[in-house]
């Protein structure tokens, strides 16, 4: 069994999980842009409090020429963070964001 058929097991017996979600996506990164667009789309909506889907999400985003997007996702997961005062992963965010936006100008 290759490593996404084991993840996609792993959501179908704990789908609630998001950790399961959030590796799927992550491998689906490697192969299948579209399919980690809609692992990361489900997470956001079903799991906004799961912090690590917003940097690789946003990123993604960027990459499929959706900036305003991906600047969404920065920001929601910004506050997210804050939110849940997560301050080393609202840094983290931040500074990715900021890293971004300079390049964009």
């Amino acid at each position: 069994m290759d490593r996404i058929e084991q993840l996609e097991a792993f959501v179908k017996e704990d789908p609630d999980d998001p950790f399961n979600h959030y590796a799927l996506a992550l491998e689906y990164l490697k192969v299948n842009a579209s399919k980690a667009f809609e692992h990361f789309e489900n997470l956001v909506k079903k799991h906004p409090e799961y912090l690590p889907t917003y940097y690789p999400f946003a990123h993604l985003l960027i990459e499929l020429k959706q900036a305003d997007r991906g600047e969404q996702i920065f920001k929601a997961g910004m506050e997210q963070a804050r939110k849940s005062q997560d301050m080393k992963t609202l840094r983290e965010l931040q500074a990715a964001y900021n890293d971004w936006m300079f390049l964009r100008e």
